[in-house]
């Protein structure tokens, strides 16, 4: 509740902020521009209702900022976190000044805060507060953009949107800036003519002596209670710090074997910031990303149930109940804890996925496919032909797979790996795997066309699918993660490929993937093979040329493809 209430505080007092520097923009055109647009603005966030939800939404926003910086365990964070929070801090003291100057002397004394008072003071009597504005503007946009920009990045639709939002966050502060900069000139022209300043002084009321002193206690009274805030929050945590060491310390053990103690009420994220340990975070511990998730050894059964905040997070991700989020868990005793993503996690692989990217044990059809011959093709042609050569064919395979519902595991040399059935299940992905063997055959015909000026002989293929159970899950590291399978199927599925040069064939599956895809083999060449581990060895079918199986319509999807690869057989 507390997190919801500062974005949403944060969303309206940016709503005001975007406004505000619109309605300067306008002194680009003009100084009536400028003041036209003033009394539209004013007209709506001086509306009672919304001028009080603005002054509630301003309190409860530095109240709760203060309230942040007490929560927290430890001072360390991330640097984008570190300036918005330097940025936050820095606001209330620039803009008490200015609400005093504005809004309070309008209501108390009268003064109309027009545009052309205010630039009269910023750029002729008191252009040290003019700077002062400036800084302003700077300081609560940078403060605003960074809240939204680590808010939304963690939306899917986000980054299609980044640069508009790019150039906005650019535009906005710096058209507002030049348009009072513009205006302001125009003030300051007409200020060097001492005729002109001194009927402006007899006809605009400024704030006496005694109201300005008045003002200027106000606005140090307001800084006393910010500044003891701050105090009281640093203090707090002292206090509070205290307290949790004298109920004692919890361990918490890495698996390098590195143990962390901390006080009681720490987060997971916080032990390990506060270790140097690198811990992903996408979202800076606001538990909205999932990426900080931790799987929990020993001392999971001792541990505090999720909140039902964190419990939302954790099955929006799948994740399996000995996994927590390390910003929204604080352990009472001691734990092994294993971070489940890498440090340097990015913000589009926080947006989370299916359950199986954390590894699970799944029965699906496996596909090798292989070049034939290619060694001492390559050994003839120049390492750009090599690479051209190659690169074609990859295309061609990888559409193949994507095409009937596959997913591309890997390229190896020249050769490809695919798995099929991931969600759809094993009969799925038998049919969907058959007819990607057809449409690499297919494939293969057109790209031997295409080339057969750069080819002194055709490209030849050999294809085994095997179905079977194998742990599927996202493995890796850094940017070489990928969704991959392990297992006896997979090893299987290697060695049917391989057979192809036996048995002088385009195509070798296993008898289990034919009976799931409900395949007529009567005209297929039956074989028994070895298989290590499998007792009576492995029935198969030999299959001269992929593009013998009946032709399904090709699917776009695993869906599509479920329903499309019924035609085989």
């Amino acid at each position: 509740m507390v997190r919801r209430l500062r974005l949403w505080s944060g969303l309206f007092l940016m709503a005001f902020v975007f406004t505000h520097y619109a309605n300067h923009a306008l002194g680009i055109v003009s100084l009536e521009w400028m003041e036209a647009g003033r009394k539209v603005f004013l007209s709506f966030w001086r509306f009672l209702p919304i001028s009080a939800l603005f002054y509630a939404a301003l309190t409860l926003h530095v109240l709760l900022a203060f309230w942040a910086l007490y929560q927290r365990r430890r001072i360390k964070m991330a640097p984008w976190e570190f300036w918005q929070t330097l940025l936050g801090f820095a606001i209330p003291p620039l803009l008490v000044a200015h609400i005093l100057g504005t809004r309070f002397v309008h209501e108390v004394y009268g003064i109309q805060d027009n545009y052309f008072l205010e630039l009269l003071i910023f750029f002729v009597l008191r252009p040290d507060y003019g700077i002062r504005q400036f800084v302003t503007i700077v300081v609560v946009w940078v403060h605003g953009c960074l809240g939204m920009h680590f808010w939304l990045r963690l939306k899917p639709w986000y980054p299609r949107i980044l640069p508009f939002a790019a150039a906005l966050a650019l535009l906005v502060p710096v058209l507002g800036a030049v348009g009072v900069f513009v205006a302001g000139q125009q003030i300051a022209v007409l200020a060097q003519d001492p005729v002109w300043l001194k009927e402006v002084q007899a006809t605009v009321r400024l704030a006496t002596r005694d109201q300005v002193a008045q003002v200027g206690m106000l606005n140090d009274i307001v800084l006393g209670v910010l500044g003891a805030l701050l105090v009281l929050s640093l203090s707090g945590r002292v206090i509070r710090r205290f307290v949790d060491r004298l109920r004692g310390l919890v361990h918490l053990t890495y698996p390098d074997g590195r143990r962390v103690a901390v006080v009681q009420g720490t987060t997971i994220l916080e032990a390990s910031r506060g270790a140097g340990i690198g811990h992903a975070s996408v979202c800076g511990g606001r538990g909205r990303c999932s990426t900080c998730r931790v799987r929990i050894g020993a001392g999971l059964e001792v541990l505090p149930p999720p909140s039902p905040d964190e419990q939302r997070v954790l099955e929006r991700v799948g994740a399996p109940p000995n996994q927590r989020l390390a910003c929204q868990t604080r352990p009472q005793a001691d734990l092994e804890v294993t971070p489940v993503l890498p440090p340097s996690i990015s913000p589009r692989q926080a947006e989370g996925g299916a359950d199986y990217l954390q590894g699970q044990e799944r029965e699906i059809a496996i596909l090798f496919a292989d070049l034939r011959g290619f060694t001492t093709l390559a050994e003839h042609k120049l390492p750009y032909d090599v690479v051209f050569i190659l690169n074609r064919y990859f295309a061609a395979m990888g559409a193949a797979v994507e095409a009937s519902g596959g997913r591309l595991d890997k390229f190896i040399g020249d050769g490809v790996m695919a798995l099929f059935g991931i969600e759809g299940g094993p009969q799925a992905g038998s049919r969907n795997a058959l007819a990607a063997a057809r449409a690499m055959a297919e494939r293969l015909e057109d790209l031997n066309r295409a080339l057969a000026n750069d080819l002194d002989t055709p490209l030849r293929i050999g294809i085994g699918i095997h179905v079977g159970p194998v742990i599927v899950g996202e493995m890796g590291y850094g940017s070489a993660t990928s969704v991959t399978a392990i297992g006896d199927a997979v090893n299987t599925a290697s060695r049917l490929e391989a057979m192809t040069k036996d048995f002088a064939a385009q195509l070798v599956i296993s008898d289990p993937v034919a009976e799931l895809a409900n395949l007529d083999t009567t005209a297929f060449t039956s074989q028994n093979i070895e298989v290590r581990g499998r007792e009576g060895g492995l029935m198969v079918r030999v299959i001269k040329e992929a593009k013998d199986l009946t032709h399904p319509e090709k699917p776009s999807n695993e869906k599509a493809a479920k329903r499309n690869a019924e035609q085989l057989g």
